[in-house]
């Protein structure tokens, strides 16, 4: 592997920490590319000038960044990983839980996002596109008039739709972005879903924001996605907080989900 000549001896006192920063970096670079084997421990002793016990440190920090695989077998060793969102998002979710994040700063970071997205959907999403998104929210209406108290279906629904939402600005960031915030912030809108008062306006709320989409009314799209917002601030302004409960009750939902994703937790 040509590659790997371009790595450097370890420094002294931070070996470790610095080969898996230069391992990282190659595969930020794309100079090893994702499915790619990384050389032996024994190879990588030599190019880093170092001892197995470092080698095997900086793979364990790359493993759990999600950067490297270890497979074992005849044809196993450490493989570097595709990036994925779900990992991303998980150690998102669980960083702000511990930051406890205002719900506020969360709200009004999504209205921002979902906006933005809302303008670039009416611009660049094709019709074909915008029928399926319109046909998504009257399946999610049909679902909400026949199981009316199956939140969890809805609230998986609801995701689907913001996803494709996304998908309609061509831009993968904002596919990334919104990949995320639903993997790890789902439990934000299980507010609105999970309180029957508010259920249905959430749903006609989608209904008509995507019926405005469809229509190419900017403004009215727009205003009806303001609506949304003013609704889950309201759902959450009056949750009572639980006094023995030290994460907020906003992020709760995705810490569990995230909790189960990672396999439990050591309780």
């Amino acid at each position: 592997m040509s590659n790997i000549t371009r790595f450097t001896p370890a420094q002294v006192g931070r070996a470790s920490e610095d080969v898996a920063l230069q391992i990282e970096a190659a595969v930020i670079s794309g100079d090893i590319k994702p499915g790619e084997r990384l050389p032996s421990e024994r190879e990588m002793q030599g190019h880093f000038q170092t001892g197995r016990g470092v080698i095997r440190e900086a793979l364990g920090v790359l493993r759990q960044k999600g950067l490297v695989e270890v497979r074992k077998g005849a044809k196993g060793g450490a493989f570097v990983k595709q990036a994925e969102v779900s990992i991303a998002s998980e150690s998102l979710a669980v960083f702000l839980a511990q930051q406890q994040v205002e719900s506020e700063n969360l709200v009004e970071f999504r209205e921002t996002i979902d906006r933005t997205i809302t303008m670039l959907a009416i611009a660049r999403g094709t019709e074909a596109e915008k029928l399926r998104l319109l046909q998504g929210a009257e399946r999610l209406k049909a679902t909400l008039d026949a199981t009316p108290e199956n939140h969890n279906l809805l609230i998986e629904m609801d995701r689907e739709l913001n996803l494709q939402f996304a998908n309609m600005t061509r831009n993968p960031i904002f596919e990334w972005i919104m990949q995320a915030m639903q993997l790890g912030f789902s439990s934000l809108d299980h507010a609105l879903y999970e309180t029957p008062e508010y259920r249905e306006k959430t749903v006609d709320n989608w209904l008509i924001t995507v019926r405005n989409i469809a229509d190419g009314e900017p403004m009215k799209a727009l205003s009806t996605v303001a609506s949304h917002y003013v609704m889950l601030r309201e759902v959450l302004d009056n949750q009572t907080p639980d006094p023995g409960r030290d994460t907020p009750e906003f992020l709760s939902g995705a810490q569990d989900e995230t909790e189960a994703a990672m396999g439990g937790t050591n309780g």
